[in-house]
């Protein structure tokens, strides 16, 4: 869940202020008031870098990777757990000449750890990395637009 704390779009009242309720306001008196468009200017054509669902997009790509590699990882481990509380038969038999199977899949660990960071990775390049760029680029035009003015 996130919070967008949007200054452009002050909370307006559905109906306007009765004449015999002195504590009733058009805006809040907090609320930051709009200020006046200087003249001769042009209404911006492009959305501001805010208003877009772009930050939402990169936040959501982000989360999903970090959910993939820490899935991956712990998920894991936590059936290591769950399968030498639970299973202490099948974790002291033998895989081969004396290798018990609890420690062929404590050793496991190491690689599935090099995975989930694998995975980390792929997904950072696959997913979020061109979201950040997107939103990287239409930043500098913004910048560019406004330093034009």
């Amino acid at each position: 869940m996130s919070y967008d704390p949007s200054p452009s779009y002050p909370y307006r009242p559905p109906h306007p202020p009765s004449s015999h309720d002195p504590y009733t306001y058009d805006t809040y008196p907090w609320a930051p008031q709009d200020a006046p468009e200087p003249a001769g200017r042009r209404p911006q054509r492009h959305t501001a870098l805010g208003h877009h669902s772009d930050l939402r997009v990169l936040r959501s790509a982000y989360r999903w990777q970090r959910r993939v590699a820490t899935l991956t990882a712990l998920g894991y481990f936590v059936l290591f757990l769950i399968l030498s509380a639970f299973a202490p038969s099948f974790m002291t038999s033998t895989v081969t000449d004396g290798l018990p199977t609890g420690l062929l899949l404590a050793l496991v660990q190491v690689p599935v750890t090099w995975l989930a960071v694998a995975l980390y990775e792929q997904t950072a390049r696959r997913r979020v990395d061109p979201i950040a760029d997107r939103i990287r680029r239409h930043a500098e035009l913004d910048a560019k637009r406004e330093g034009a003015r």
